[in-house]
């Protein structure tokens, strides 16, 4: 086995011509850690931001970017059981996705579903957590209650499509295209609202006929915080998962009081391996099923090789991606 890897480094924070590639020395696994030989792996914002310089790895981990990966076990920690060399598996990274070879926490790791091809196995772990996390673990959605998804046709937005519907909630979306009105309701949202030329809130309203919704996946902030609570349904929860239209929102106390609103969010990189461990163990109990038997399934936009990740990164920046971007090693 090789001692040195191809990966993508940051050569300096800023647009996607920082992204080249470089070598450095395969990563040897922990004990309680596998080696992954990467064939695929997932491109995210979260990318984006940390080549930017505003997102840097934890402490301890890569600087190499990449959540989420697709490969064969290529070397087994001593602690490690029921994962064995040669199997073909997802995992979520903390860092390292865009290389070669990458080590991660075996409690990290889950099966490929069955039929599925390495490129769509890579698209799983960081948004499928995420949404996992925020959705039903923070939002605690419920079957037969009402979801607002922003940015429906996002890798996240027609991820939590998909999962909301098939658990039985009544989905809507916000998205700035026709065309992308028409992939989220494809993939089971019951109405796509075209928030460029649409009041978000008066829809969602007329929808629920005034109660409003219970549970929102924010990815936008800023003004879109206030609208939010606006759309609210009595005691739903808030869920900010990331803030492209901004960083900061004025937050009416008297309105969140009255409507006794639970407003949270979170992110992933940085949680411990324990909680990491945790939302696979649930997405293998609960989600991987319906992988398995093709009910849902990640929708990939674009396919590219490693050494064009800048390209892969120009594409995600350009919002006209509508679901996932997708690298593939050659290894």
């Amino acid at each position: 086995m090789t001692t040195q890897m191809n990966h993508i480094s940051i050569d300096g924070f800023g647009e996607p011509e920082v992204l080249v590639m470089s070598t450095s020395p395969r990563p040897i696994p922990a004990q309680d850690e596998v080696l992954i030989r990467v064939a695929a792996a997932g491109v995210n914002r979260p990318d984006v931001v940390q080549r930017r310089g505003a997102y840097p790895p934890p402490p301890g981990v890569t600087d190499i970017p990449g959540l989420e990966v697709a490969g064969t076990i290529e070397a087994v920690g001593s602690a490690v059981p029921d994962i064995a060399v040669g199997d073909q598996v997802c995992a979520l990274v903390s860092g390292g996705g865009y290389a070669e070879y990458v080590s991660v926490p075996a409690g990290q790791v889950l099966p490929i579903p069955k039929g599925m091809s390495m490129a769509e196995a890579a698209a799983l772990p960081e948004t499928f957590s995420t949404v996992w996390a925020n959705v039903f673990q923070l939002g605690q959605l419920q079957r037969g209650e009402t979801i607002l998804i922003h940015g429906g046709s996002s890798g996240i937005g027609t991820t939590a499509i998909q999962l909301a519907a098939a658990r039985g909630a009544r989905v809507f979306t916000t998205v700035r295209s026709a065309e992308k009105a028409r992939t989220c309701l494809k993939l089971g949202a019951e109405a796509a609202i075209d928030y460029t030329s649409e009041d978000f809130v008066e829809s969602v309203l007329k929808l629920t006929k005034d109660k409003g919704v219970d549970v929102i996946l924010d990815m936008r902030g800023g003004d879109f915080f206030a609208q939010n609570m606006r759309a609210a349904a009595q005691q739903a929860r808030l869920v900010s998962i990331a803030s492209l239209a901004g960083r900061k929102a004025t937050l009416d106390i008297p309105t969140m009081m009255k409507k006794r609103l639970t407003i949270t969010g979170s992110t992933l990189r940085a949680r411990a391996v324990e909680e990491k461990t945790k939302i696979a163990q649930e997405l293998a109990r609960e989600v991987w099923p319906l992988l398995d038997e093709n009910k849902i399934k990640p929708k990939i936009f674009r396919t590219l090789p490693l050494a064009d990740a800048a390209e892969a990164h120009r594409l995600l920046e350009s919002n006209e991606v509508v679901g996932k971007v997708v690298l593939l090693c050659d290894t």
